[in-house]
């Protein structure tokens, strides 16, 4: 009966989650909608959420794949109730992220100048953004304790904070001065809202020994953790450094326009991977089984419903951002709805694959990614070259990634029903 319970709470944080998460999407596109329209038309717009949406995951990643590895081996042992075990490897995580993310800030500052100039952001852009990312790898952090805890609504909680924050930043200082630096010191300022896990600091305080995390399984679960987070940062985020390389001004803002409206359909629906990702690491059968496949269809409808309102929709919502017609921003959201769809794909694919400890299937997400982003760089000149060769990459990746995730299911049925 506490099994059972346990499961439809699981369930019910998927929802509130999703639920929360989308009104700090509505939220953010607000931001967007009251500051967009204040910003000079040369490109500035472009340059900004492209630094954001963009750039800044680049900086992240080293921390992405630690939350992730985290994440797993935290969750392992929450599930299982081993709470010796858990209080160890919560204070020996603390010690290993917070030296990580003191190596990542140092190696942040050196990286930042060169990969500025070779995306060809401005010097004032590359230092708001170097402020921001070490923000945000600081709150990586608290993101991996409160996803290796199952504190689903703590986090949801966190996410509208920082969306109330970036707003109340936009309205004071973005519109008095609207620039593209003050934009992107807006998202800065909102990762302030991770302090408010000072006020939960009595529920990490844990007796005992910490306990080191490293061992065979967590190195080998950083690896496909790694391979996972940059195929995900390829497919979701990597194309917008490439319309900042090669498009002109006009066109990257207005790519910048369409690709935030699409990329929501599959940010507005990810934390029900979370929560699946969460509950999977711990338990694969049974009863707990039955409810991640329920987060799945869930997350799936979610996706294609969106998918379908956006494209309904798109003339509304690009003017709701730019408060004018815009046929380019438009015609390209057209043109993007169906590859966001197969990215979501991919990352449910991908989820469950690392959540189900199979390797293979991460490691070939990771690989698929990474070709996926070189195709980009190498054909995605121009408007016209890069939508079209998203929406061919994307849903050539999926079939190869879901053949394979098959093939590995109906191998692993009989272990995956005991």
């Amino acid at each position: 009966m506490k099994k059972t319970s346990s499961l439809a709470g699981l369930l019910q944080s998927g929802l509130i989650f999703s639920f929360v998460n989308f009104l700090t999407g509505l939220g953010n596109l607000a931001f967007q909608a009251v500051v967009v329209k204040h910003l000079p038309g040369d490109g500035q717009y472009g340059d900004a959420n492209s630094a954001i949406s963009g750039f800044l995951p680049l900086l992240s990643l080293a921390s992405l794949v630690a939350t992730f590895a985290i994440t797993h081996y935290i969750a392992h042992f929450h599930t299982m109730k081993d709470h010796d075990r858990l209080q160890g490897l919560i204070l020996g995580c603390r010690k290993f992220l917070f030296r990580l993310t003191v190596v990542g800030s140092i190696l942040l500052v050196i990286v930042i100048k060169p990969l500025s100039n070779f995306f060809n952001y401005n010097e004032n852009v590359m230092l708001v953004t170097m402020l921001c990312a070490l923000l945000g790898l600081w709150s990586a952090y608290v993101t991996a304790l409160c996803q290796g805890l199952s504190w689903f609504k703590r986090l949801a909680l966190i996410g509208f904070l920082s969306m109330v924050l970036r707003m109340a930043f936009g309205i004071g200082v973005t519109l008095r001065w609207p620039t593209a630096e003050t934009m992107v010191l807006a998202t800065a300022f909102s990762l302030l809202a991770n302090l408010i896990i000072l006020f939960w600091r009595k529920d990490l305080k844990l007796p005992g020994k910490p306990v080191s995390p490293w061992g065979r399984e967590f190195v080998h679960y950083l690896v496909v953790s790694a391979a996972c987070v940059v195929g995900s940062y390829c497919f979701m985020q990597g194309d917008y450094l490439i319309a900042k390389k090669f498009l002109p001004n006009g066109d990257n803002d207005a790519y910048n326009v369409a690709r935030q409206l699409a990329g929501a359909l599959p940010t507005t629906v990810a934390p029900l991977l979370t929560v699946f990702f969460t509950s999977r690491s711990g338990s694969r059968g049974g009863n707990a089984l039955a409810e991640q496949m329920k987060l799945i269809g869930i997350y799936v409808v979610g996706l294609l419903t969106g998918a379908g309102l956006l494209y309904l929709l798109r003339e509304f919502c690009v003017w709701v951002i730019w408060r004018k017609r815009s046929p380019e921003a438009e015609m390209m959201i057209g043109q993007l709805a169906l590859p966001m769809v197969f990215i979501g794909l991919l990352q449910a694919v991908a989820y469950w694959a690392l959540a189900s400890r199979w390797s293979r299937i991460t490691l070939l997400y990771g690989a698929l990614g990474g070709l996926y982003w070189l195709v980009l760089f190498l054909r995605g000149r121009s408007v016209e070259t890069l939508l079209p060769t998203m929406c061919l990459a994307t849903g050539t990746a999926l079939v190869i990634l879901f053949l394979a995730w098959f093939i590995t299911m109906r191998r692993h049925r009989p272990a995956s029903q005991t």
